[in-house]
């Protein structure tokens, strides 16, 4: 008997011994994906497939309430992950249906599940969550987050802006398809990303439901409640366009906004297929925000836009949004290329040639002063000194001039097929400045791009020769 009695513990050890060894034993994500400017932003440890957002907003409290449902994908072994989320109260959070333990330290919301995940298993979380959301000041001085206007709120997120009102994975790298469902007061409209599936109302609220089915980087999810005049129309080939203006804008954005067709038209020419099932925008009264922003489907202007600026953010569609850039670093590929877009634009219609804009920018007369002439050397495109500075002349402008730079090199016809090539080969995707230099050196073999990336790309001052 004594003998029996001390092997039963001995084999009870055993067994759970066993049982541990064949369960998960996972570590932490990563609070965040280290950016080299926003180091914060994103999360380690899972990548978010879609987004399900129920949202419900009271304009007199300002007063947020949410829930928010990621589906993801674990890409390591999880016993906790975080997600982006500023301000707000966390009521609840569940992962797999189960009530998860969390705790909050800055933008990070830490969730440890009851149970530990494995490698590729596909979770959901939901996250219960509400407060006055926030104003997110940038590194440059603008504005961001929760933005309210005179009859509701506008809500941006370039770069970190999105966090303020909904956790997630807040860094381009992780794109998701999204469903969007938002109460507000009847008189309101609430206008998001991609397709109105629908509108209905009951007890003096409305709910309208949208969704976008393609892939969209956090920072250009868009939200705008307030009172707007709807347009509702198609282009030529039957895709659909929304338009949402304040009506404080209608009068002077109406013939602009009327041309987005004609622009898309000649757009597909140049950049390939429109890689979204929507199309519009969103013009706000909001003279505070001080800048335009590309928002997946339906870019946001904070009065009426002119020509130029409805064309720069249109051409955003192909390059920022359906090829995204790996990092904040990379910023260079969004506007370099949005700034390109007007320099064709111009040349397709009888306006300077790229070329001749490009000469103009290298002598200083494109600029009124001396000051703005020598702005645009003082950092090179693909190398930004700090996150206060990744909207600066030299991204937009000498950006745009190493696209020339390329052009000149290969000459129109294979330069043509470089834009449309890039947008095709990574449609829906990220993708960073190695990337492109090693495209366009395997469109061109036999040229010598060295001198271009050396002294445009990625070199101090300006070069010796325009």
């Amino acid at each position: 008997m004594a003998r029996f009695v001390r092997l039963v513990p001995a084999l009870l050890v055993s067994a759970l011994a066993l049982t541990a060894c064949a369960g998960v034993h996972g570590t932490p994500g990563g609070s965040g994906v280290r950016d080299p400017f926003f180091p914060k932003a994103g999360n380690g440890g899972y990548d978010v497939s879609h987004y399900g957002l129920r949202l419900a907003y009271a304009p007199d409290t300002h007063h947020l309430t949410g829930t928010a449902t990621l589906t993801a994908r674990a890409t390591q072994d999880l016993s906790a992950f975080d997600l982006d989320l500023r301000g707000l109260e966390v009521e609840k959070v569940t992962v797999g249906g189960e009530t998860a333990r969390w705790n909050r330290a800055g933008q990070e919301l830490t969730v440890r599940p009851h149970d530990d995940i494995e490698r590729d298993e596909t979770f959901r979380v939901t996250v219960r969550y509400s407060g006055v959301p926030e104003t997110v000041t940038d590194p440059d001085g603008s504005q961001e987050g929760w933005l309210r206007t005179s009859d509701g709120v506008l809500a941006l997120g370039e770069p970190v802006g999105s966090m303020a009102w909904f956790p997630g994975n807040h860094h381009p790298s992780d794109k998701a398809a999204y469903d969007l469902t938002v109460t507000v007061p009847r008189g309101l409209r609430a206008v998001a990303n991609g397709e109105l599936r629908s509108e209905t109302s009951t007890g003096g609220r409305t709910t309208f439901r949208w969704h976008t089915g393609e892939p969209v980087a956090s920072y250009l999810a868009v939200l705008a409640i307030g009172r707007f005049d709807i347009g509702r129309s198609r282009t030529g080939d039957g895709l659909p366009v929304y338009t949402a203006v304040d009506p404080a804008e209608a009068e002077a954005s109406g013939p602009v906004l009327a041309r987005i067709p004609e622009v898309l038209r000649w757009a597909k020419r140049r950049f390939g297929p429109y890689p979204f099932s929507a199309t519009g925008a969103i013009v706000d009264h909001a003279p505070k925000v001080g800048y335009a922003l590309e928002t997946q489907s339906r870019p946001v202007f904070p009065g009426a836009p002119d020509l130029t600026l409805l064309v720069h953010e249109l051409a955003h569609q192909w390059y920022g949004d359906s090829v995204t850039p790996e990092s904040w670093r990379d910023m260079w590929l969004n506007e370099g290329f949005a700034t390109y877009a007007e320099w064709l634009w111009q040349e397709d219609h009888g306006g300077e040639s790229a070329q001749e804009t490009f000469a103009a920018l290298y002598s200083g007369d494109y600029f009124d002063s001396e000051k703005a002439a020598e702005e645009i050397w003082e950092f090179p495109p693909a190398e930004p000194p700090d996150a206060a500075r990744i909207s600066d002349p030299p991204v937009y402008l000498r950006g745009a001039m190493v696209l020339q730079k390329v052009r000149q090199a290969v000459g129109d016809d294979r330069f043509w097929r470089i834009l449309r090539g890039w947008a095709e080969r990574y449609r829906h995707g990220n993708a960073d400045t190695a990337d492109f230099t090693a495209y366009v050196e395997k469109q061109a073999p036999g040229e010598d791009f060295a001198g271009v990336w050396e002294e445009w790309l990625y070199g101090a001052g300006k070069p010796e020769r325009g």
